[in-house]
Formats: C-alpha cells, sequence, structure tokens
C-alpha cells in the first residue's frame, strides 16, 4: 500500500510541477526570456506570483525527495515482485524528463564544457566558442556566424580604435566590395600575394560573366584609382581614410573561428602623404594603437617589432606588427599589422601631386589593419574549463546581478532584493559599468552561476534573504573565483575599482606567461629545444630570406611545423660584435622573435 501510495503521489507532482511554474510564468511574462529586461519594475504582480513560484519550488523539491525515496528489500509472494518492477518503471526515464526541462528550474540545459584547455586545446576551443554564444557554424565553411555576444566585443574595439584614428584625422569611408580583374592585376607583387585565396565571381544568374569580378581580399587596388582621382595639390593631402568592413580570403588550411575563417571583419586604414617622414610616423602611431587595443583592452601582451622581408606585405617597403601567444599551443600569432607602402603603389595606380615647387610628385602611402581574430586571440588566452574569461575592458556587460529568494523567502523580502537590484543596477550604470541583470526564477542560482561563468562576465552580484538582513552583497569575481562581502553603501564605488584590479592582474598574469615562453638561444640545437618545449625563440640571424626558408624547412618534426619569424622586435637586446647566426653561421645583423604560428 505505501509503495502505491508513494508512486501517486509522484505521478501527481511531476504533472503538478510544470503546471504550477508554467503557472508562475504566466504572472511572470519575462521569467524565462532570453531578454530578461531584469528590472522589478515589473513586479507589481509579486504578491500573487510569488506564492505560485514558492509552491512550483517546493513542488520540485517533494519531487526530488521523493525520488530519492528507497524501500527495503521484501521477502513476500512473486505477485508483490512484479509489482515492484512495476514501480522501478518511471525511474528509467527520470534522467531526460521533458516536462521539467520546459519549466523546471533544474536540468533545463546541460552547462560548462567536456573538453580540458590543458589536455585538448582544439577541442576545447571549438566548444567553448559555441557553448558560450559567441558563433554559429555555416553551411559555408570557414565561414562563421557571429552571434551578439561576441559581436558587442567587437564594438568595444571598434569604439576605441574608432575614437583615436578619428583624434588624428582618419575619417571613415566605404567602397564596394568587387574587384575587376584588370584592377587587381595592377599591383603584380601584391597580387601574387593574395592570389591562391582571391574568390571569383564568374557567374550572373544562368549565365557565365564576360569578366570575373575578385572579393576583396584588401582594398589597396580599389580606393587607390580613385586617390588618383582626388589628389592633384600638396593641398589636398593628407588624404587619410578608414573603412569598417568584411572581406573574404579563401584560405584553405585549418579553419579556426576568429583566428582563420574565410570572411572576415576588419578596420583598413589607407591614408597618403605628401612625404616619407609623415607616413613613417603615423605607421609607428597606428602600432602603438593596435598595442593599446591588445594591452589595455583585452589585457593581452604583445611585441612590437618588423616583419622579415619574406613576411612582409605583398608590395610593401617594410611591415610593423604587434605579435601575440598562445602559451598552451605553443604557437604565435599575428595580431594586427602597420604597413609603408613606400611610393610603389602610387607609382603603379598614378597618385601624383603638385607640390610648393610646382613639381609632380608621387605621395607616400601606408595601409594599416585590426580584425576579429583580436577576439580570438583574447579569448584563447585568458578562458578556462568554466568558459569565457573576459577581461572587463572587453566585456559586453562587466557585472551579473543576481537575486536569490529560496522557496521559504516572503513576499516582502523578495520584494525587497528586487527594488534592490534596480536600485544597484542605476548606481553602477551612472558609475559607467555596463550592467546586466538575471530576474528569472524560473532557474536555480546555481544553474545562473553557470551560465553567467559560461559567458565570462567579469563580476557576479548575489543578493538574497540574509543579505538583506545584514545590508550587503556579495561580488564574485570570474577570474579568479574569489568571493568578497560589500555593504550597499559603497557597491557603487567597490565594483568599478574591482574591474580596475581585474583588468590590471589579468594582463600582469597573461604578460608573466608570456614572457616565460620567450627562450633567448644562439645555437641550432638550443633553437630546437625551445623549440619543443612549445616556446617562442629570441635568436641572432643574418636577415636573409634564403636562411628563413632553410630554417622553416629544417625545423619540421613529425608532430609540428616549421618555425618562422614571428617579427624582428623594436626592443632589440645587445648584439656583441662577432655574433653569428645560429642557423648559417653567416655574421647576424640583429635578433628576431622566432616562432610556429597559426
Amino acid at each position: 500500500m505505501l509503495r502505491e501510495t508513494i508512486g501517486m503521489l509522484r505521478e501527481l507532482t511531476t504533472k503538478l510541477f510544470p503546471f504550477l511554474v508554467s503557472s508562475a510564468k504566466s504572472y511572470r511574462p519575462w521569467a524565462g526570456s532570453s531578454q530578461f529586461p531584469g528590472t522589478c519594475s515589473y513586479l507589481g504582480y509579486l504578491s500573487s506570483s510569488s506564492k505560485l513560484y514558492r509552491t512550483s519550488v517546493m513542488a520540485e523539491e517533494a519531487a526530488k525527495n521523493l525520488s530519492e525515496v528507497t524501500l527495503g528489500e521484501t521477502t513476500t509472494a512473486p505477485a508483490r515482485e512484479k509489482k515492484e518492477k512495476k514501480e522501478k518503471a518511471p525511474k528509467e526515464p527520470k534522467p531526460v524528463q521533458p516536462a521539467q526541462a520546459e519549466g523546471g528550474k533544474k536540468k533545463e540545459t546541460k552547462l560548462g564544457l567536456s573538453a580540458s584547455k590543458q589536455e585538448n586545446f582544439s577541442e576545447w576551443y571549438s566548444e567553448l566558442v559555441v557553448s558560450s554564444e559567441l558563433i554559429s557554424y555555416y553551411d559555408v565553411s570557414g565561414c562563421y556566424i557571429l552571434r551578439p555576444w561576441a559581436y558587442a566585443m567587437w564594438e568595444v574595439v571598434q569604439s576605441f580604435f574608432d575614437g583615436k584614428i578619428k583624434a588624428m584625422g582618419v575619417q571613415n569611408a566605404y567602397f564596394p566590395l568587387f574587384i575587376t580583374e584588370d584592377v587587381l592585376n595592377t599591383e603584380k607583387d601584391h597580387v601574387e600575394g593574395f592570389a591562391p585565396e582571391v574568390a571569383w565571381v564568374t557567374r550572373c544568374g544562368n549565365a557565365e560573366m564576360d569578366k570575373p569580378i575578385a572579393i576583396r581580399p584588401t582594398s589597396e587596388t580599389v580606393m587607390y584609382p580613385y586617390f588618383a582621382q582626388w589628389i592633384r595639390s600638396h593641398r589636398d593631402l593628407p588624404l587619410r581614410l578608414n573603412q569598417w568592413t568584411n572581406v573574404v580570403r579563401w584560405e584553405f588550411k585549418y579553419p579556426t573561428p576568429f583566428i582563420r575563417s574565410r570572411e572576415f571583419l576588419w578596420q583598413e586604414g589607407h591614408t597618403a602623404f605628401a612625404n616619407q617622414e609623415e607616413a613613417n610616423q603615423e605607421v609607428l602611431d597606428i602600432l602603438e594603437l593596435y598595442r593599446r587595443v591588445y594591452e589595455e583592452i583585452l589585457a593581452v601582451p604583445v611585441t612590437k617589432g618588423r616583419k622579415s622581408k619574406k613576411e612582409q606585405f605583398a608590395g610593401a617597403a617594410y611591415t610593423t606588427t604587434v605579435e601575440a601567444f598562445i602559451p598552451e599551443t605553443g604557437k604565435g600569432i599575428q595580431g594586427a599589422t602597420s604597413h609603408h607602402l613606400g611610393q610603389n603603389f602610387s607609382k603603379m595606380f598614378g597618385i601624383e601631386f603638385e607640390d610648393e615647387e610646382r613639381n609632380k610628385v608621387h605621395a607616400w602611402q601606408n595601409s594599416w589593419g585590426l580584425t576579429t581574430r583580436s577576439l580570438g586571440v583574447m579569448i584563447m588566452t585568458h578562458s578556462d574549463n568554466k568558459g569565457l574569461v573576459l577581461p572587463p575592458k572587453a566585456a559586453p556587460k562587466q557585472i551579473v546581478l543576481i537575486p536569490i529568494p529560496n522557496s521559504k523567502t516572503s513576499d516582502e523580502v523578495i520584494s525587497e532584493i528586487c527594488n534592490k537590484i534596480d536600485t544597484f543596477k542605476r548606481q553602477l550604470e551612472d558609475a559607467g559599468v555596463r550592467v546586466v541583470t538575471d530576474m528569472r526564477l524560473n532557474y536555480t542560482p546555481g544553474w545562473k552561476y553557470n551560465h553567467w561563468e559560461l559567458r565570462g562576465v567579469p563580476l557576479r552580484l548575489e543578493l538574497g534573504p540574509k543579505d538583506i538582513e545584514n545590508k550587503g552583497v556579495v561580488v564574485v569575481r570570474r577570474d579568479t573565483g574569489v568571493k568578497e562581502t560589500v555593504s550597499w553603501d559603497d557597491v557603487a564605488a567597490r565594483v568599478p575599482q574591482l574591474l580596475d584590479q581585474m583588468q590590471a592582474e589579468m594582463l600582469a598574469n597573461a604578460t608573466a606567461k608570456y614572457q616565460a615562453c620567450i627562450e633567448k638561444v644562439t645555437t641550432w640545437d638550443a633553437f630546437m629545444t625551445a623549440l619543443d618545449n612549445k616556446h617562442m625563440v629570441l635568436a641572432p640571424w643574418a636577415d636573409e630570406e634564403e636562411v628563413e626558408e632553410d630554417v622553416k624547412k629544417r625545423s619540421v618534426t613529425p608532430d609540428a611545423m616549421g618555425a618562422k619569424t614571428l617579427c624582428i622586435p623594436f626592443n632589440q637586446p645587445e648584439l656583441p660584435e662577432g655574433t653569428l647566426c645560429f642557423a648559417s653561421g653567416k655574421p647576424a645583423k640583429n635578433w628576431a622573435l622566432w616562432g610556429r604560428s597559426y
């Protein structure tokens, strides 16, 4: 009889629970919504809905308790044994309870990551960018959908950089996506550098096009014919334009979200000057802005330097770069580049002006670009096995406010919790903090903690019944998990301090790891040992393309690709007279930073 009664209660509770939750939702139309406005101005109907909510919680707890009831073994007749088998049947589908998954507070979604960053980096990264709602895979290989959480990070980078270049006198513009074949072939070296990656449009409807049209891999050849039209006099200079756009490079090797894709977002600046000195200065000014994006916004350390002749931009006089590094994979990654084009393109496209002495002179030009790859470098650098870890300055939302009432919390206390959450939201936003509130009551606090940890929100503020009594809140850091109790009066001042502290410590920690991955060597054997340690290598070399090509071939191993120069750092160690190249034995001209790379 007892077994039958328990079975009936289980069945009744299972049926009753989703009804109660859906009823609670009908009073709280925002509960469970992915948008969750999160303000307690929606709680005028709080009293009746909170009763339903507590009832639904009690129903869930009852269901859980009943499911855990175990009865002792019995030695009665076979008929009773059949009843026992019959009673076990409802337990089998319990791990996947559709009703509970739809309206209940538990098992709605499996959160967290199954792969480990340390054990399987590639699988971890692929799982992370999807689970944290950064991207979705598209049905064209190598192309990805940037979801709002990822695009908001790009907007943070965009806002910072756009403001800085406008202060320098750069203006935004937009040029078309398509390039005619004749124009693309104007600059031979430039085209050869991009030829394998150029995508072509060859059909229009069902008809073959008379001439194929290229989709821009970069915009030098799109823009410069019009620079030639617009620039006539020294008074027209400098001309400094930038565009925020997409480009297509039909990569065939190892597509990786953010890092290497066939279409990506970027900014590309194109400028023209009357003299080389101004152009050279801009190259360095832009490179410094790129460093600031990485180190001040993304908390990612980089090395500034010049690319080798073999690695520089096709058609450039020289290329400068900021280079990042991922310790877990032992690979360097080009962060952003600023190129001095000299007069190469201006001669090809006829960009010339009349100087003050009325002489015809070709303009000096630069181009420079930063892409959404920067987001991938940040994600790889900081994130962990719980999900994203975002530096506060890069995070779309810097703190999430979570009320944590329980089934015994009275209506008055729930109302006070929600009102206080509203107050904190206003105070923090007034202090310049980007805030999100999670007022969904059909999810447990633990589920919400995991949800926002996966998305990398830097800080979490918790407010429950005990906090109402103590007039304090608990603030938790995403990067370290450290908890801190903060009084109500100090929240608006303390949270910005914590965000600044977290930003600084994340950069310091990443910088320490970065520096630990640089080995200074002078011999080939030490060079290979450093590469096998998944490190970058600072080594003296002859600065010759043939030597670099030889190093790339000789450093290939069964498990890893060959190494190349990442850059020739601006900050050069002393090079004693007579120092020889580590690879060729020729006289060394400088120190280069080498490594395997993406």
